[in-house]
């Protein structure tokens, strides 16, 4: 989409651009700016466009030339800049598609004295901005930048509306970046994320910002969420977002929170792989858990069922299940490697004989089993591209 196409959402009281200003700049370009992107052989500096800083900024090349312009200033030539922006234009800039992007730059080079000033021109519109498309990368910037006073007005701007933040595209960005760098003392909207984790770890960026809790909170903190996690787990594994908090709690959680997640598999090993989400979970497991638990999950799949129907060949046969299959192969260990290669070969044989459906994971299910024959030499490892997503993925290419 063509950026003079973009529109504008202007908080209340912020000075934006609509649809209709960002085509109408183009029309009323001043000739210094026309000179500008016509001519570009001279050697242009920042004191040629004084007077036009805004409109400099608001130029895709203008911008690109004054960011790159700002990274080595003198001290005076980033303060002329500063004072055609600030305060009067701060506003309108910080949500422009490429005026941005100059924002952001006079929080990465200004003095401590003008990202305190520029940051005070924010106050009152935090949340709108962070709402915005372009405003909430310059208040994630301001947060890098500014001194944990002006990080804690900041917080309590957002403080009433942090749920509406953590469930928008934009805003729950601007969520992660100030649980990611404000202490968390400073963070009063955390208390409402008790009672609400089974509702953020389902939705497509309430997960995120669970994710980010575990990862920077400490114990004290996070430990009321992660309780209140536990009791839902068995849904959360079965969610297309809830399942990759679970995952994050097996990947980084403490032993005991492992621990109670891998039981809530035991029984459950075969349902679980041949879900869309939770076999990502199963995945998981097999990889993180403690060698005992690893060793039950396997011995489960291992296990006919009542009927006498084998959890290995319907593990092999679905499009799901066969990934977990393929993940309890390459890290089962000692006399059970055998005993698991035992019972996969003879199915495997059956399907190759019967089934014209010979699929590209029964050839990795194969190779696997070469590795695990006596004679093979080495560490069994995960089938490439067999793994579970990485954990920053909203979908995995297995889910789409």
């Amino acid at each position: 989409m063509s950026p003079h196409h973009l529109r504008f959402q202007q908080p209340p009281g912020v000075r934006g651009h609509r649809r209709s200003d960002v085509d109408h700049r183009v029309a009323i370009r001043s000739p210094l700016l026309d000179e500008f992107r016509m001519n570009r052989s001279k050697k242009w500096e920042l004191r040629d466009m004084m007077g036009h800083v805004v409109e400099f900024s608001g130029d895709q090349h203008g911008s690109r030339f004054i960011q790159q312009k700002l990274e080595t200033a003198t001290s005076e030539e980033r303060q002329l800049i500063f004072d055609e922006i600030v305060p009067q234009n701060a506003l309108q800039l910080i949500q422009d598609v490429f005026g941005n992007y100059v924002i952001q730059k006079l929080f990465e080079h200004g003095t401590q004295i003008q990202k305190t000033i520029l940051a005070s021109t924010m106050e009152g519109h935090i949340l709108p901005l962070s709402l915005q498309m372009y405003g909430c990368r310059v208040v994630q910037k301001a947060v890098e930048y500014i001194l944990p006073e002006q990080q804690s007005t900041l917080v309590q701007e957002l403080e009433a509306s942090v749920i509406r933040c953590v469930k928008d595209a934009n805003g729950n960005h601007v969520i992660q970046k100030l649980i990611e760098r404000v202490p968390p003392e400073r963070l009063a909207f955390l208390k409402a994320f008790k009672g609400n984790v089974y509702d953020l770890a389902t939705h497509p960026y309430g997960c995120r910002v669970l994710q980010r809790c575990f990862e920077h909170l400490p114990e004290e903190y996070t430990r009321p969420l992660i309780d209140e996690l536990h009791k839902h787990v068995n849904h959360l594994m079965q969610d297309q977002f809830g399942n990759y908090v679970v995952q994050f709690v097996l990947e980084h959680g403490k032993p005991e929170d492992r621990a109670i997640v891998v039981s809530k598999l035991r029984g459950q090993m075969l349902h679980m792989a041949r879900h869309k989400f939770a076999s990502n979970v199963c995945e998981k497991a097999l990889t993180t858990a403690d060698p005992e638990s690893r060793r039950f999950l396997i011995e489960e799949i291992m296990t006919p069922r009542q009927d006498g129907v084998s959890p290995i060949l319907t593990m092999m046969k679905d499009q799901f299940a066969n990934y977990v299959l393929q993940r309890a192969l390459s890290v089962v260990e000692g006399d059970q490697r055998e005993a698991l290669a035992a019972k996969v070969r003879p199915q495997l044989t059956n399907m190759r004989r019967y089934s014209s459906a010979y699929s590209k994971h029964l050839v990795a299910i194969e190779r696997l089993l070469e590795r695990c024959s006596p004679s093979a030499s080495g560490e069994v490892t995960p089938k490439e591209n067999a793994g579970t997503p990485t954990m920053s993925e909203t979908l995995s290419s297995r889910q789409s």
